[in-house]
C-alpha cells in the first residue's frame, strides 16, 4: 500500500542532492538512511551522543590547534 508523506522543501532538496543517479527514488534514499542508522550498535550511538555533548561544551580541540602544537 502506497502513501504520501509531507516534507519540507528543504528536506526535499537535501534528498535530491543525495541521489546517486537521476532515476533513484526518494524511497531508496530513505531506506539507505534507515539501514545506515540501524547498523550502529548501542555503544556507537552512546559514543556519538557523548561526542556531541563534548563538542557543544567546547571540550574538543581543532585539528589546526593540534597541528600547531606539533610544530
Amino acid at each position: 500500500m502506497e502513501t504520501t508523506i509531507q516534507i519540507s522543501k528543504e528536506l526535499l532538496n537535501k534528498l535530491a542532492e543525495m541521489k546517486m543517479h537521476e532515476k533513484e527514488s526518494y524511497e531508496s534514499i530513505i531506506w539507505d538512511l534507515i539501514e545506515d542508522r540501524l547498523e550502529f550498535s548501542g555503544e556507537t550511538k552512546r559514543n556519538i551522543a557523548n561526542s556531541e555533548i563534548e563538542i557543544m561544551a567546547g571540550k574538543t580541540i581543532s585539528l589546526d590547534t593540534i597541528k600547531k602544537k606539533m610544530r
